[in-house]
């Protein structure tokens, strides 16, 4: 029997309930009285508690975020079939070929739990682009780590890295890319944030909307269980057992073989068309999937919670409502089709259960042992939640955070010098290589690979006939916004775009992973205000809508909240993988060319923190203009087949995109940097090591120089010949400077990781 029932609450309004426990503040609780005028029940207060939290309503962020519908021209709406809003963004690709991709956090419970907590971080997003009507294709991650030293940065990122590796690799699904960084403050705060790519056909795609009177709401997919109960709030049975806490496992539990055979499952469904709308199930659980359907539906549901299958039958009624146990579904099937429906779950021997069915009555309601405990209107719980406009000002530190520039003028640049700086730099953990964690994933399975690790994006073949294709790649520099959140989002977002179009795809659209402190912070909200702000007005400067994300609150311990870390991952398209460029050459005796300006912009960047332990200035001046130039010159590059390679210049400067190249396929080179310390008039180690934006080094075959200079001037784009390749020579050469064997270079880059977290399984160095 449960405790009370929306009969028993109209009559108790003066009983107390434990609304702060489970994250609610005493005004929120106040507001949700009157919706209802009366006292929630407490299944009520379960979901409005998990939906209201700032995982699942944004409360606290939807008032900025709104700049990404507000700020788009008629150009970023040209490809774009599914914006924000629905459980992913879809865009088209041509030939009637849509993609859709997201990226999310699972940053708090990979902490408590790190295998189980990035694997069902993975599976989440999948579900995400199963809900879509699509198939999954390819998944990323982007990786925040504490020092790489620390004892605890062991535990952590063993178990991240494993999770992730063991779920995707058992779905079946290539990791195609990502990053890494390692940085004390992400040391209580690691962000694992997870990027899924899947494929569609135009005319399958689906939406996560509940319409049409009569027809089923069906729950298929894994037992509802115990595990990760509250996980978008509390833990919900210490509140509602009277006879004391019921610990329930805080952190997901995943099983990807059982979500392997969901996906197939769900495309045998999407294909017989038998299904109306559907919703995975990941934060908030049944809550959040029967509200959500319901209020964009604009409709009602009447459901029974008794016919939820349980794998735990001391569940109670709040419990079922709120966990969020994986690889889980909901459909909204006619009834007309409700008998194909089951007979493709029981062919995939996928457990099924019809919960109610859809009404006309605009209200959710819930019944559990022949008693009504939930009884709302759907769309106060999953639409109109609070919406906090937070106090947000200017960090008072920041001004003298901005004056303390690193003067270098001052400073030797003595060859010996800048050789003993750039094996430091080299030898950071945040340069190193790291097939430490990516030969843990499978990145060649399904066949579609056309680019991976260690290149700049990676990239799948779409259609096997046509050769169509996408580049996905992801980027963020905590550094660069600590400095100044505004232009730190603009680089993560020129860089992924960057990256992209040095493969030879042209960008198309943006997903955002936005990980902050707390939003109750006045200094972190401006940082988070003036992120969103920067992100909105780069995406509207470059035309690429963003489709949708995520944003991560509360990442901070005590009062220390982490760097800004604004994960932006853009989505770009190829003709054909054919003619898409590697990162590294492999001919010798090609031109090397630097493309794009250089400047002495060495503030925030991987010399200086190596080299000086320091973080301060400003970071490099965003050129969305030039970036802009620089893709459109790549596309047409490759699209002729004048460019044999290219990597583009960010975090390590031109040093470390060198040594990237060189180690590629282990060709040499000889460089020389006269121009391009004589054309902007800097020095050497400002050559070498800063970080200016919109630059790319490429290799172009001598016979196709003079046409590859026309096409630079032509398009406006600086360019400088650097060096040549030389296989030969098996070292990279910096003219009049130093040198380093390939050897050399290969033992500093690939032994950092191994050295501190140690060998893992399947790891072979090459």
């Amino acid at each position: 029997m449960v405790v009370d029932s929306v009969s028993n609450a109209h009559a108790t309004p003066e009983r107390e309930q434990p609304y702060e426990a489970l994250g609610l503040k005493t005004n929120e609780y106040d507001d949700i009285r009157a919706l209802l005028g009366r006292r929630p029940t407490s299944g009520e207060l379960a979901m409005y508690s998990v939906m209201w939290s700032e995982h699942c309503s944004y409360k606290s962020s939807k008032i900025h975020l709104r700049q990404f519908g507000q700020k788009v021209n008629d150009a970023m709406r040209k490809h774009l079939m599914v914006g924000m809003g629905e459980n992913a963004g879809v865009v088209d690709i041509g030939e009637g070929w849509a993609v859709t991709f997201k990226i999310e956090s699972h940053n708090h419970p990979s902490f408590i739990e790190p295998f189980q907590g990035a694997a069902t971080g993975v599976g989440g997003i999948v579900r995400d682009i199963i809900s879509m009507g699509a198939r999954p294709v390819a998944v990323m991650d982007a990786l925040r780590f504490g020092a790489l030293t620390h004892p605890d940065t062991a535990r952590v990122a063993t178990g991240v890295v494993s999770g992730i590796s063991f779920y995707g690799n058992c779905l079946g699904l290539p990791n195609i890319g990502g990053e890494t960084w390692f940085d004390p403050i992400y040391q209580n705060n690691p962000l694992v944030n997870a990027l899924a790519l899947g494929v569609l056909r135009h005319e399958d795609l689906h939406l996560a909307s509940a319409s049409g009177a009569g027809n089923k709401v069906v729950l298929f997919g894994a037992r509802t269980g115990g595990d990760g109960i509250g996980g978008a709030s509390i833990l919900a049975s210490e509140t509602f057992d009277e006879g004391g806490p019921t610990k329930r496992p805080a952190v997901q539990v995943g099983d990807p073989l059982a979500e392997k055979v969901l996906i197939e499952c769900c495309l045998e469904l999407f294909s017989e068309k038998v299904v109306e709308g559907i919703q995975d199930l990941g934060a908030a659980g049944i809550s959040c999937a029967t509200s959500e359907l319901a209020a964009h539906g604009n409709s009602g549901m009447d459901i029974v919670l008794d016919h939820v299958l349980l794998r735990d039958n001391s569940l109670t009624a709040e419990e079922i409502l709120m966990s969020e146990s994986q690889e889980r579904m909901m459909a909204i099937v006619s009834p007309d089709k409700l008998a194909k429906f089951l007979e493709i779950t029981a062919k995939w021997e996928v457990e099924t259960s019809v919960l109610g069915e859809v009404n006309d009555s605009g209200r959710l309601i819930i019944r559990w042992r022949g008693e009504t405990i939930v009884d709302v209107d759907p769309k106060t719980v999953a639409i109109d939640s609070p919406v906090y406009e937070r106090p947000y000002h200017r960090p008072s530190w920041l001004e003298g955070v901005q004056a303390d520039s690193l003067a270098t003028a001052s400073l030797s640049v003595a060859p010996q010098v800048l050789r003993d700086e750039a094996l430091a730099v080299l030898g950071s953990p945040n340069l190193a290589d790291t097939e430490w964690i990516t030969n843990q994933y499978d990145r060649y399975v399904m066949g579609n690979t056309a680019l991976s690790f260690p290149d700049d994006a990676g990239m799948i073949r779409v259609d096997e006939g046509s050769g169509l294709g996408v580049a996905l790649a992801t980027d963020a520099n905590g550094r660069y916004s600590y400095l100044d959140p505004y232009l730190g989002a603009q680089l993560a977002l020129s860089e992924a775009y960057r990256n992209v179009a040095a493969t030879g795809a042209e960008p198309r659209a943006v997903s955002d992973c936005l990980n902050f402190g707390s939003p109750e912070d006045p200094e972190v909200m401006w940082q988070f205000a003036e992120t969103v702000r920067g992100l909105a007005d780069a995406c509207l400067e470059l035309e690429v809508p963003v489709t949708g994300g995520n944003v991560s609150l509360y990442n901070q311990t005590g009062t220390t909240p982490i760097h800004p870390t604004p994960v932006v991952a853009v989505l770009g398209v190829i003709d054909t993988v054919d003619r898409r460029l590697p990162s590294g050459w492999q001919d010798d005796g090609e031109n090397i060319y630097l493309l794009g300006e250089t400047h002495s912009e060495l503030d925030g960047s991987i010399w200086a923190d190596v080299v000086h332990g320091h973080l301060g200035g400003m970071p490099p001046t965003p050129n969305l203009a030039a970036e802009r130039a620089l893709a459109g010159l790549m596309v047409v590059a490759a699209k002729d087949g004048l460019v044999t390679s290219a990597h583009d210049v960010s975090t390590g400067g031109l040093f470390d995109t060198l040594v990237e190249g060189v180690l590629r396929r282990r060709v040499g080179a000889r460089i020389w940097l006269s121009e391009v310390v004589e054309s902007y008039g800097i020095d050497n180690r400002a050559a070498l090591f800063s970080e200016s934006v919109a630059r790319m080094v490429v290799t172009v075959a001598r016979e196709d120089d003079v046409k590859f200079r026309g096409l630079c001037a032509g398009r406006g784009v600086p360019v400088a010949r650097i060096g040549v390749t030389e296989a030969p020579s098996h070292a990279l050469d910096i003219a009049e400077l130093f040198s380093f064997t390939l050897d050399e270079l290969d033992k500093v880059r690939r032994g950092t990781i191994p050295a501190a977290l140690g060998p893992v399984v399947g790891y072979q160095p090459r």
